[in-house]
């Protein structure tokens, strides 16, 4: 970035705009954050339902050391996680289970169980692939800002191709694993990335590493407490953060934003801003039309019941996946056909089970998380669909062994893809952007702002991409567009 940038402003107090203004200040630059919500987290943070505390977005979290990097940056200490065993617990339509352990001999010993010493010998080298392919892709493709294809060219592009990294996600399992079961365990991920495992690039199997191998963690208070505590680590290095207090728009002389006008009348002078929001509202503070040759392709949506319960079930874990038999069908319904699915596969958390004290004493906290059609691929009406949809999912939760799960619960709320939309997300997705091959790496929308010198991009829609380990890291190649 050309020119001064003494003072920056920061839109958006989620864990990317939090992760950059950490290094930024760990740089000696002056921030402020600016956050519309009356507290940090962004799509990492949290709601209240009577006495119950509930994560409002992600659930999942993986790669923590990347947070401790952004709090180190001003010398703040790392809070305290606790390490998910197992990771999931995974119930399939054929009433067997199997539990995913990060560990590689648990990991093994429990596919051997399930399926076999031949599919366990196929975990183990789809385990080293897994390693092999986060080595090479950690600096060179999920860590690196880009400026033109070309910066691909090289060492580590050789290697990605001769690991198979531009394959197909699916295919590239099913060469270690014969199992269907074990291979969805390694494969459903990238639904989160948008893609169905069958077109994902392979190199979208770094997801799985993430989940499966470096391990799903999880913080007391909820993974918002994460937000909160990179936004105290921000404050006490000298950030000013507003919260109650958005972008309205963006004063520009030339091709440079010289101030802020915050949604309170307040005009903040600053020398760059960086904006968090999804691109359609940072495009809309920019004032610019969004011009691209191929239209942008979004991820699916997701369709999620928060409850309030007044019982358990041994079934459920911290992360219990429920799948159905028709996990093709599923994908091409959502993600193609625009139809909710026939044969749902479902991810319930249960918080309370790592924190009770998300929940009054006996109660607990349960969400259940269905994906869905973003609202480019089909114009459901939520607002009459959602409280029947909520009903058929409470249905096929109680088929599927949580007997009693509707009439227990006590208080709940529906997010459903029209209030994703509402939030600002485009097409009322949180998924943001699908990672299709024009839409990774250096085909991604770039951080970089044509057009405005001062201006650069953070989260899910920018690079690297979805998921909080891209969003933190996110934040960090913003900070160093910045500070060169």
């Amino acid at each position: 970035m050309k020119g001064r940038t003494g003072h920056v402003v920061v839109v958006g107090a989620g864990l990317a705009g939090l992760s950059c203004a950490l290094h930024l200040l760990g740089a000696g630059r002056e921030v402020t954050i600016l956050e519309s919500q009356p507290e940090p987290g962004g799509r990492a943070g949290r709601m209240r339902m009577g006495d119950y505390t509930v994560d409002s977005g992600a659930s999942v979290l993986t790669m923590p050391e990347l947070i401790e990097e952004a709090l180190h940056a001003v010398g703040a200490p790392m809070l305290d996680l606790i390490r998910l065993d197992p990771a999931y617990t995974a119930h399939f339509a054929d009433g067997s289970t199997i539990r995913v352990h990060s560990d590689a001999t648990a990991m093994a010993d429990e596919v051997r169980r399930a399926a076999g010493a031949r599919e366990a010998q196929g975990y183990l080298d789809l385990r080293r692939w897994l390693e092999e392919l986060y080595r090479v892709e950690r600096d060179s493709f999920i860590g690196a800002n880009f400026d033109s294809p070309l910066d691909l060219v090289g060492s580590r592009l050789a290697s990605l191709v001769a690991l198979g990294g531009f394959g197909r996600l699916g295919p590239a399992i099913a060469k270690h694993l014969s199992d269907d079961r074990v291979r969805r365990l390694f494969s459903f991920q990238s639904l989160y990335a948008g893609v169905p495992p069958r077109k994902a690039l392979a190199a979208y199997a770094v997801i799985a590493y993430m989940d499966t191998i470096a391990g799903v963690w999880f913080p007391r208070g909820g993974v918002s407490a994460v937000a909160d505590t990179m936004a105290k680590a921000a404050h006490n290095a000298g950030a000013n953060v507003q919260y109650s207090c958005g972008a309205a728009w963006l004063e520009r002389v030339g091709s440079r934003v010289t101030a802020v006008r915050t949604t309170t009348g307040e005009r903040i002078p600053c020398d760059a801003v960086v904006l968090t929001p999804d691109l359609p509202v940072a495009r809309r503070l920019l004032g610019l039309p969004y011009r691209r040759p191929v239209p942008l392709q979004w991820s699916p949506s997701a369709f999620v019941l928060h409850a309030g319960v007044r019982r358990t079930w041994p079934e459920l874990g911290h992360h219990t996946i429920f799948f159905g038999q028709a996990w093709d069908r599923t994908f091409d319904e959502i993600t193609r056909r625009g139809k909710l699915m026939s044969d749902p596969s479902l991810l319930v958390t249960r918080p309370t089970a790592t924190d009770p004290a998300l929940a009054p004493h006996g109660r607990e906290v349960v969400q259940v998380l269905a994906p869905c059609p973003n609202l480019k691929t089909s114009r459901i009406d939520w607002p009459r669909i959602g409280p029947a949809y909520r009903d058929e999912l409470i249905g096929v939760l109680e088929q599927r062994g949580l007997t009693g799960f509707g009439a227990s619960i006590e208080v709940q709320q529906l997010v459903t893809p029209a209030g994703w939309e509402a939030q600002g997300l485009g097409a009322g997705t949180p998924f943001s952007l699908a990672h299709s091959f024009r839409q990774t790496g250096p085909f991604r929308p770039r951080n970089l702002v044509p057009g405005v010198d001062n201006a650069v991009l953070a989260g899910c829609g920018t690079t690297p991409g979805v998921g909080i380990p891209p969003v933190v890291i996110s934040g960090k190649l913003a900070a160093q567009r910045i500070t060169g």
